[in-house]
This record gives structure tokens, sequence and C-alpha cells, in this order.
């Protein structure tokens, strides 16, 4: 029987049939050493749905206090650190490192064709700063918590309060680091170790996403970690930075925080992108209107998400000449993103379309990122910016984005690669009841946030008046809705792992190389290494084999062809 060799994390030799399913080594130390990205790959999945389960929980208990005027459930001081830790959970700790970190390590290296990353150590390494930057946030809400929300403006973060701050932001810092390894990984990947055949204009585009997020990681990334560095500084020792009682000045650490943060936008949504692309190319068997416009798209948010984040300060005192610039920019960033749904919706005109829960997602997104996206250009507005800054309507704008869109897109792509990397097929009636839940659940909690943040609600406001009681009990009834979505659908995963019948090497029909290869995967991605001929949506060109769904007689679901 054929092996193939390849050397283990201590240096030795380890042979493998090319056969054998990634899946197929047993024990801890397996997977606490493994080099193999797709296992890397699981353990990020792990890592960051634990994330978004806790962060969810916060998000839960935000919404809980608010149901009725006063208190609830908890004091004033309480509500700030449970609202900062849901926002600094969820971004750091889950939507970062989500797409990229998850399904971006499991498929990059099949979709390019190659048996791993370029820098497989350097993978795992990523993987562990991560942990490590996740255990030191869990350390500081152990210990007290922060009040400063996930912005941690000054100079109230660096003087007056007396929460852990430190230990946070060196939190963040770490993490910070994952972000940039597990970039320059895939950047190299992507140059040099693409299959024969695979030229940049066969690239999926959920590779183009990876891509453009890698760049934005490693330009932008290093500046969040100048200005953490230095405000843990200004807090330990006292140094005059950005603290205007010494010297310093605050609107620097917003314009430092916001060059890195609204990047970040685009680190969140622009992998989100590259998922819904690949779904509904597969589920409308059609190659994508544009393609080198939607691939183009994600390299023209990742240069234009650099010089846009002076909205974030139209109230902070920058000059008027400032804020007209930021201004025209920001409605200039909406172009590329219109190309992307623009493309999309044409793909779906006169596509042979299959309504399966990964693409019941992927019209969700084009749904909800829509909203996102076009209440963005409201606070891109000066004049109307200065009514709705700091009210509840930049609060569902921003869950519209990231929720609507990085989220949903997260969970439509863990549906659509799930029987590849786990072998198991979960329960498509679930899948559909969790998504309308979640769907629904979605829209009615923030969808009254808009018309409490057009009526002069503030944010992050842990009382409010009388008259935007119903509002807040509607938003509140919402998240409840929402989590019962996500209960379904984290009951229908395991019992899919526990279940599940054994899926198909395709089972979706996809022209795309992840699911020419057998499932479960083999440890090496590919029996033979493959040599490409045809693009990945180019159904016209794949033969009846490759596109094979692979049911045995009598084997496929009654609802295959809905």
């Amino acid at each position: 029987m054929a092996t193939v060799a390849t050397p283990g994390l201590g240096g030795k030799t380890e042979a493998h049939d090319p056969h054998e399913s990634y899946l197929a080594e047993k024990g801890l130390k397996s997977w606490l050493f493994t080099l193999d990205h797709k296992r890397i790959g699981i353990m990020y999945l792990i890592g960051v749905l634990a994330a978004f389960l806790l962060g969810g929980i916060l998000a839960l208990l935000v919404r809980l206090e608010l149901f009725t005027a006063g208190r609830t459930i908890m004091t004033a001081e309480q509500y700030n650190k449970v609202f900062s830790m849901h926002g600094i959970v969820m971004v750091f700790l889950f939507i970062i490192p989500a797409v990229p970190g998850a399904l971006g390590n499991i498929f990059l290296p099949i979709q390019l064709g190659t048996k791993d990353v370029a820098f497989p150590r350097l993978n795992l390494t990523s993987f562990y700063v991560w942990v490590l930057g996740a255990v030191f946030g869990l350390y500081t809400m152990i210990h007290g918590g922060v009040d400063t929300g996930w912005t941690f403006y000054t100079p109230y973060s660096s003087k007056f309060t007396n929460t852990s701050v430190i230990p946070m932001l060196t939190a963040a810092f770490i993490l910070g680091f994952s972000s940039i390894l597990t970039g320059v990984n895939f950047i190299a990947t992507v140059h040099t170790m693409r299959a024969p055949g695979m030229s940049w204009k066969r690239l999926p585009l959920f590779i183009w996403a990876l891509y453009a997020t890698s760049i934005i990681q490693v330009l932008a990334t290093p500046v969040l970690a100048i200005t953490l560095f230095l405000l843990i500084f200004e807090r330990a020792f006292g140094l005059g930075i950005f603290d205007p009682s010494m010297g310093g000045d605050p609107v620097l650490f917003q314009h430092f925080f916001w060059f890195y943060s609204h990047p970040a936008v685009y680190i969140m949504i622009v992998p989100g992108m590259g998922v819904i692309s690949e779904i509904i190319c597969t589920f409308s068997r059609r190659a994508p209107f544009g393609y080198f416009f939607i691939a183009m798209s994600s390299l023209g948010l990742a240069l234009l998400g650099f010089l846009v984040w002076g909205h974030h300060m139209f109230v902070a005192g920058m000059s008027e000449y400032s804020t007209m610039v930021f201004s025209a920019l920001t409605f200039l960033v909406g172009i590329p993103s219109g190309v992307k749904v623009f493309n999309w919706v044409t793909t779906l005109y006169k596509g042979s379309i299959s309504l399966k829960s990964p693409m019941l997602y992927a019209l969700g997104f084009i749904f909800l990122f829509t909203i996102g996206g076009l209440t963005g250009l409201f606070l891109a507005m000066l004049a109307v910016d200065v009514h709705l800054h700091d009210t509840y309507f930049v609060v569902a704008h921003f869950h519209y984005v990231m929720v609507g869109g990085t989220v949903i897109a997260f969970v439509g792509g863990l549906h659509y690669w799930w029987p590849k990397f786990t072998g198991k097929m979960y329960n498509e009636g679930m899948a559909r009841a969790a998504f309308a839940l979640v769907f629904i659940g979605f829209n009615v909690t923030f969808l009254s946030q808009f018309v409490l943040g057009s009526r002069g609600m503030p944010r992050r406001y842990y009382d409010y008046l009388p008259e935007f009681q119903s509002l807040h009990q509607v938003s509140t009834i919402g998240s409840w809705i929402l989590g019962l979505g996500f209960l379904v659908m984290l009951v229908m995963f395991i019992q899919s792992l526990q279940q599940g019948k054994d899926a198909p090497r395709n089972p979706w029909g996809s022209a795309a190389l992840e699911w020419q290869t057998p499932t479960p995967i083999p440890f090496h991605n590919f029996v033979d290494q493959p040599v490409i001929t045809r693009g990945p949506y180019d159904y016209h060109l794949a033969t009846e084999a490759e596109l094979d769904e692979g049911y045995a007689p009598g084997e496929r679901p009654a609802d295959a062809d809905d």
C-alpha cells in the first residue's frame, strides 16, 4: 500500500496512507501537536464557537437588563462590564478569527490543490497565540472585567476606571499577533503553493477574499498593537500620550484605533463575502456573473478600508475639510460592496437554484447585509450623523453588517462545508427551522433599534425614558428568538456528529475542487496531486463524475431537489 511521508512536529518522519482520513489518528496528543491544517482549523472552530457562546450569553444578559427601565437584573456598574465584555469577546475572540481561522484554515489549501499551508508550524503557533490571548481575556473577566467598551477610549481607560484594563489590553495585543501570523501564512500559501494549472484567474472567490483579508491583517493589525502598547504604558507608568491632563491627546487614540478598526470591519466581512460567493455559485449551478469584478472588489475593499476611518470621528472635533473628505470616501467604499451584491443577484438570475439550508443563509446574507450597507450611508452624511451618532441606530447598523453579514456567512459556510470536513450529513428540516428562527429573531431584535436610534435613544445607556420601553422590549424578545435559533442549530450539529448519515463525496453537486476529494478528507487532502484544467465554477466543462453527488441508488434524500 502506498504511503506518503511527512515531517512531524519534532522533526520525525511520519507515514500516512494517502487514502486515510485526517480524522483516523486518535488521541489528544495527535490534536494538540498536529501540523495538519484541517485539525488546526477544527481547533479554531471549537475555540471561536465557545467564544460565540460566551459572547451570546452576555448579549442576552444585556437585552434582559434593558427589558424594563431602571434595574432589572444588574446594577449600572455590572451592566457596563457586561456590554463591554460582550463587544470584546465577539470582536476579538470570535468575529475576526472565525472565518479565516476555522473555515479558511480547513479549506484554503484544499481549494488551492495543495496538501497544507506554507508554514504548518507557524499555523499551529497562531492558534496557540489565539488561545493565550483568550486565556488573558478570561482571566480579566474572572477578575472584575472592564467597563470601557470594546474601543477602550481614553482618557477613561487610561486613568479613571478601576477595572482590569491592562490584562484586557494585553489579551487584545496578543490576539493581534495570531491574526498577523495567519495573514502571513495565507499570503505565502496563495503565492507559492497553488496546484499545477491553478492560475490567478482560476482561484475560487473564497481564496480571493481570504487573500484580501490577509493583506489587511498584515498591514493594519500592527497599528492596533502599537496603540494598545502605548495605552498600557500610559496607564501603568503615567506617561502623557493620550491623557490631556498630562499633555496627551485623546483624539490621537481615536485616530490610531479606528485606523485599525475600520479595516478590521473588512477583516470580518470580506471572508464572509467569499463564503457567500461559493454558496451562491454552487446552489444556482452557475459561474459567477463578473468573476473578475467580484475578485477585484475584495482587493478594492482592502484598499479603501484604510482610507475611511475618520467617519467614526465626525463629532470628535476634526476640521470641516477632513470630515468632508472622509464623508466622500465613505460613500466611495460602498461601491465594491455594491458590485458584489449586484453580481450575486445577477448570478442567481436564470440559475438552477436549490434552496438548501446553506443557500437560505446566503439569501439571508444578501438581504441583511444590504440593509447594513445602506444604513451606513446615513452615517456617512455629516448632518445626519450628528443626530444619529452614539445612538441605537449605530448599534443596529453595526449588527446588520457584523451579525447579519459575517455571522450569517460563517454559519452558512459551516452548513455548506460541514459534510466535507466531518463526513456526516445533518437534518435539513432542523437546519431550515434554525434559519427561520435566526432570521426572524435577528430582524425583530435590530430593526426596532433603528427606530430607537432615530428617536434619540443613546447607546450604552443603562437606563432610559419610559417612552423607549416598548421598543426595548420588542428588541429583547427578538434576542430570545435569535438565541433559540442558535440553540436549535447547536442541537442539530451535535445530533449530526452522533447519528448523522455518512456524507457522500459531493452532496451539493459542486464543481469546485474541494468537493472532488474523498469524504472525509484524506490526510494529505488528495490521493494524487491534482492538475487544474478548468475553473471552480465551470459547470459546462465539468464531467458527470465530478458533479456526481455520490448518493447510492435509493439513498438520495427526499428533499434533494428542493
